[in-house]
């Protein structure tokens, strides 16, 4: 327990990964009155640009998406009611395999330990209780998510500040509601490979995740903040389902507990349990 303000730090690859995974807690979070602190690793240069062009086409401007992404990320918590943005804005570095990964600047080509040390400075500074960010495979192996898990591992491990960190995640139950949404919108959505029928091996099993978080109170704010991002052709399906049907399917947050110094028992619907 402390009678200063609780703190929640969330570190993120891109402007607009903020709002898929966290935009309901942060909200939540805010609301309660702790202070949200969003740290966003990479610049967004290889999003879509203006009229959903994509890296490498003709008129693609990198220093242009970057600037209308800044715009979006800012629009983004001002709807979340972010109280800090830091911005690292090391180079976005693209989808594995691109030759922007090996780009001077690129955050995947940034020694851990640089960026880690820059992160390290931030947690010092804020002195957050929680920390949440992605899985050592940056949920679905995108090369910047994965930097952003490590940096920031390796920055609590310097630092030992935080009481709980956290990774994002998913149950594979929610999948399988999600196709069906999809389905029922008239939005195509991929079959799964494979003779057995399954889903992708995304997420974890419903009883391996430690925290589950309920948002739905703040799905307006979350649905406003991806709506800031709609430059971005991944977010519009999402946009495609309205809030109320959005709210529905993304109102709850999950996670896993990889760090606890408070001994608050799990399952938990709190990412502060035992802090307050």
């Amino acid at each position: 327990m402390t009678d200063r303000s609780l703190t929640l730090m969330a570190v993120h690859a891109h402007p607009d990964d903020e709002a898929t995974s966290t935009g309901g807690i942060l909200a939540r979070y805010a609301a309660e009155g702790i202070t949200t602190v969003l740290v966003t690793c990479t610049d967004g240069g290889c999003g879509d640009g203006p009229g959903g062009v994509k890296p490498g086409d003709p008129g693609h401007d990198p220093q242009a998406v970057v600037a209308m992404r800044r715009a979006e990320l800012t629009a983004s918590c001002e709807a979340l009611k972010v109280t800090h943005l830091e911005t690292l804005g090391y180079a976005d570095s693209g989808m594995m395999g691109w030759a922007a990964n090996d780009a001077p600047g690129a955050f995947w080509n940034t020694p851990v330990g640089e960026a880690a040390d820059r992160l390290a400075e931030l947690i010092r500074r804020y002195r957050p209780d929680v920390v949440v960010t992605y899985d050592e495979n940056g949920f679905y192996g995108h090369p910047d998510h994965i930097q952003a898990h490590r940096i920031t591992m390796a920055a609590v491990e310097r630092t030992d500040i935080p009481a709980k960190v956290y990774w994002t995640t998913v149950p594979r139950s929610a999948f399988q509601d999600f196709g069906r949404i999809m389905k029922e919108i008239g939005v195509e959505f991929p079959e799964p490979d494979g003779p057995s029928g399954e889903m992708p091996a995304l997420g974890l099993p419903d009883d391996e995740i430690t925290t589950w978080v309920d948002t739905s109170a703040y799905g307006g704010q979350k649905f406003e903040s991806l709506a800031a991002h709609a430059s971005q052709a991944e977010n519009i399906f999402f946009l495609q389902l309205g809030q109320e049907r959005f709210t529905d399917l993304m109102g709850r947050e999950t996670f896993v507990r990889v760090r606890d110094t408070t001994g608050a028992p799990t399952p938990e619907d709190d990412l502060f349990a035992g802090l307050r």
